[in-house]
């Protein structure tokens, strides 16, 4: 591979930047990222990154620091004379603020798509935006990868018998209809809603899940709620086994406690948001983008198409 192909990290993502550079049998850039003891942020690149093509690695998740140490790395390359600077952000923070839902309220992913390019970028590559319109917020190439030709294979080389796609709310029927279709299995919905503002909330599944296994499908699991409903519901109409399978494991608040105390059988989520070791128990396992990310990386630096890692 050409001399001119850096890849370097933030603080965030290191641990899948070094599967990243391992898999490609490139090094991994030598950069420093300081914090002054106020807090505030210094970065400098210890190699020459002149007439380069840089791609920066690192997640966007909370806390804010570790979106500022992506822009101010963006902005840092730049000034050093990068031929071409791509931002990989395996987990997009504030996906999930995409639209005015209720008055006065900000649309964040269209202010940190607006603050990327600001800062430098030439494109994005990221994976599973919460929603995928976002990638219309850029006026820069963007990249979408997806973590669904890892999980199908996964579970095909599992080969649940009776298996049932669930997606466990309205909005993700669209990705676990996209499942279903590739395990060739049949589709279940839980539809949530509220009836009135003071009423709880009313759960329906839609479709059969009584003596099957039951595939919860998601993109993001952060305080475990959603899921953890969804899979009591298939499991109180009858349902054996109940999987999961999601990309960004934000796991925030008392998601653990909440899952080991659930009826999941195993939880599996990819590495796009490193896992402190106290959220790495027996009922989670993490599966690695890494291969995928740097297959991304070697197409976008040759010049080829990466459309053939959606299939």
């Amino acid at each position: 591979m050409e001399k001119s192909l850096k890849i370097f990290s933030g603080n965030a993502s290191r641990l899948l930047a070094e599967k990243i550079v391992s898999y490609l049998n490139v090094p991994l850039g030598d950069s420093s990222i300081k914090y002054f003891s106020d807090g505030e942020i210094w970065v400098k690149y210890n190699e020459n990154v002149r007439g380069c093509d840089v791609f920066i690695v690192q997640s966007t998740y909370s806390p804010a620091n570790n979106f500022l140490e992506l822009l101010i790395m963006i902005d840092t390359a730049r000034r050093s004379s990068a031929r071409r600077i791509t931002a990989v952000i395996p987990y997009f923070g504030y996906a999930r603020q995409d639209r005015k839902d209720q008055p006065r309220v900000a649309i964040t992913a269209k202010l940190v798509a607006n603050l990327i390019t600001t800062a430098g970028a030439d494109r994005v590559l990221t994976m599973d935006l919460h929603a995928p319109q976002i990638q219309g917020f850029f006026d820069i190439p963007v990249d979408h990868l997806y973590s669904s030709p890892i999980l199908v294979e996964y579970y095909k080389e599992k080969d649940f018998k009776d298996l049932v796609v669930l997606s466990p709310d309205i909005g993700g029927v669209k990705i676990a209809r996209a499942y279903a279709k590739r395990l060739h299995v049949p589709l279940a919905i839980v539809d949530k809603r509220r009836p009135k503002p003071d009423e709880s909330e009313v759960m329906t599944l839609i479709g059969s899940v009584k003596n099957k296994n039951i595939l919860i499908i998601d993109d993001i699991v952060d305080t475990a709620g959603t899921m953890i409903h969804a899979a009591e519901k298939a499991f109180s109409e009858g349902a054996k086994n109940i999987y999961v399978g999601c990309t960004h494991a934000i796991l925030s608040g008392d998601a653990i406690e909440r899952i080991k105390k659930s009826n999941c059988t195993e939880i599996v989520v990819m590495d796009t948001v490193p896992l402190d070791r106290h959220k790495q128990i027996d009922k989670i396992k993490i599966l690695s983008v890494a291969n995928l990310f740097g297959n991304a990386i070697r197409r976008i630096h040759n010049e080829e198409s990466i459309s053939i890692l959606f299939d």
